[in-house]
C-alpha cells in the first residue's frame, strides 16, 4: 500500500500500509512522495489515474478511513514535482465518487469507504503472498505476468462460485494496480 497511517497533512488513523511514506526510491527509481503517493512514469497510466488508484487502494484495505485527510496538494506536488492541476483532478475524481469531500481551506477528507475485510484478515492474507510472489518469480514471472495470472485466476474463482468477476476486483478503473 502506498499510502500510510500519518500521511504528511492528514489525520489518518489507520495502520501504515507496506511502502508508506518515506522518502526512498521506489522500484522504478523515482522517489516515494512523503505523502505516500508514487508515480510511475513506465506504466502509461495517466499521472491523475494513479493517484486516484492509489488513495482507492488505501481506502479499500482499510488504510484510510472516514474522517481521514488526504495529503494537501500542494505537498503532493512539491514532493512528485508534478502539476497541481494532476493532483486536483485526481481529487475530484474521488470526490465524484462520493468518496471524499473538499473543504475551503481546509483540505481533502474521506467521507466514505471501500473496505471489505478488517485490517487483521487482509494482514494474514498479506502475510501467505511473499511465498507465493517467490514462486512466481522463481517460475520466471515478471510483474505483468503475475498480474495477469492472478487476474485469471480470480477470474475463473469468481466464475466457479457462479458469480462474474466485477470490475473493481478484477482491477480495473479507479481501483487498478497503479
Amino acid at each position: 500500500m502506498l499510502i500510510g497511517k500519518r500521511i504528511r497533512g492528514g489525520t489518518g488513523t489507520s495502520s501504515p500500509g507496506p511502502g508508506a511514506g518515506g522518502s526512498k526510491p521506489d522500484r522504478q527509481g523515482s522517489p516515494a512522495s512523503p505523502a505516500g503517493f508514487r508515480l510511475d512514469a513506465a506504466s502509461g497510466v495517466p499521472a491523475d489515474l494513479q493517484l486516484a488508484r492509489q488513495a482507492g487502494h488505501a481506502l479499500r484495505l482499510g488504510y484510510l478511513k472516514p474522517g481521514d485527510q488526504l495529503p494537501k496538494a500542494r505537498d503532493v506536488v512539491a514532493s512528485l514535482a508534478i502539476n497541481p492541476n494532476t493532483v486536483l483532478k485526481a481529487y475530484r475524481e474521488l470526490e465524484t465518487k462520493g468518496l471524499t469531500l473538499g473543504r475551503p481551506g481546509q483540505g481533502t477528507f474521506i467521507e466514505a469507504t471501500l473496505s471489505q475485510v478488517a485490517l487483521p484478515e487482509l494482514a494474514a492474507l498479506r502475510r501467505s503472498l511473499p511465498g507465493w510472489l517467490a514462486a512466481a518469480d522463481g517460475a520466471g514471472l515478471d510483474e505483468n505476468g503475475i498480474v495477469a495470472l492472478f487476474t485469471s485466476a480470480l477470474r475463473d474463482s469468481r466464475e466457479r462460485r457462479g458469480g462474474q468477476a466485477d470490475r473493481g476486483a478484477a482491477g480495473c478503473e479507479t481501483e487498478g494496480a497503479a
